[in-house]
């Protein structure tokens, strides 16, 4: 259980620091990019496991790890516009009610039991995605607003669901850290990628504070995922983990939102919030 909170204590650090970010004027893309190599640093550093580069893509994991390392990035640089577009609590929302995404995919897959509650608390999550991203408690949420938070939403889940899957089926006791390191040096490749074309373009803007922006978000960022992956390793069930980890982070975002940058909440978003954490509990529990 220690590896799960320690997990939730750092992921939603994760979102303060994106909402810095935008406090600071760092440029996302750059630091996100700066951060998986710090990450990818890390996780070769704590790693145990005697693999020269070039055995690395024959490991039974590696596409798993390619893929994630894609999604990875692209999910981080989402996350980071839903936080500074939306705020914090949007953003821990958005991403922590993709938990309905996993439990689908264990429904499809692997045949795992449905009923009308888990249905309820899947549409309620939806609910929870709409009503948090909104501005206002008399007009509509238009959908400019809605458009990163469901991004996020659908991103997340899919993103949850590989690491879970991969981790399981492909990742050997002590090969945890390697395994990161391998999906955030993908991750890294890509992103470098993206800015190389910047470059190239003329479009890209050199500041230091973007590679101190990055480290500051790298160190939380892989041992998030490390502890993470060691509360996998434990006895405790996958919809109870994913049930505490989920809800744990949205409470403690929203409690980080309203105390450090005083982000003000309408009915309607106190409403989502509280739908979300309700529909975790049901979906998780049915």
């Amino acid at each position: 259980m220690i590896y799960l909170v320690i997990s939730i204590l750092i992921s939603s650090l994760i979102f303060v620091v994106f909402k810095l970010f935008d406090v600071f004027k760092i440029n996302t893309q750059q630091a996100i990019v700066v951060n998986y190599a710090i990450a990818l640093s890390f996780g070769l550093g704590t790693s145990n496991v005697s693999v020269s580069i070039v055995e690395i893509p024959q490991q039974p994991w590696f596409l798993g790890a390619f893929f994630l390392g894609f999604l990875f990035i692209s999910i981080f640089n989402v996350m980071g516009i839903t936080a500074q577009k939306n705020g914090l609590s949007v953003a821990s929302v958005a991403g922590k009610m993709s938990v309905v995404i996993p439990i689908i995919f264990g429904i499809i897959v692997y045949n795992e039991g449905v009923g009308l509650v888990k249905v309820i608390g899947i549409l309620m999550a939806l609910i929870a995605v709409y009503l948090s991203s909104a501005k206002s408690d008399t007009n509509p949420v238009k959908f400019k607003n809605l458009l990163f938070p469901l991004l996020l939403f659908v991103g997340s889940g899919i993103l949850d669901t590989g690491l879970k899957y991969v981790e399981t089926t492909s990742v050997s006791e002590g090969e945890e850290p390697l395994f990161l390191a391998t999906i955030f040096g993908c991750a890294f490749v890509l992103g470098f990628f993206v800015v190389v074309s910047q470059l190239i373009n003329g479009k890209f803007q050199f500041h230091w504070k973007n590679i101190l922006g990055g480290i500051v978000l790298g160190i939380p960022n892989y041992y998030s995922m490390e502890f993470l992956l060691k509360a996998f390793k434990t006895d405790i069930e996958s919809s109870t983990l994913f049930t505490i980890n989920n809800v744990g982070i949205v409470i403690l975002t929203t409690v980080f939102a309203l105390l450090f940058f005083k982000e003000k909440l309408i009915k309607k978003n106190w409403i989502g919030i509280a739908l979300a954490v309700f529909s975790i509990l049901l979906v998780s529990f049915a």
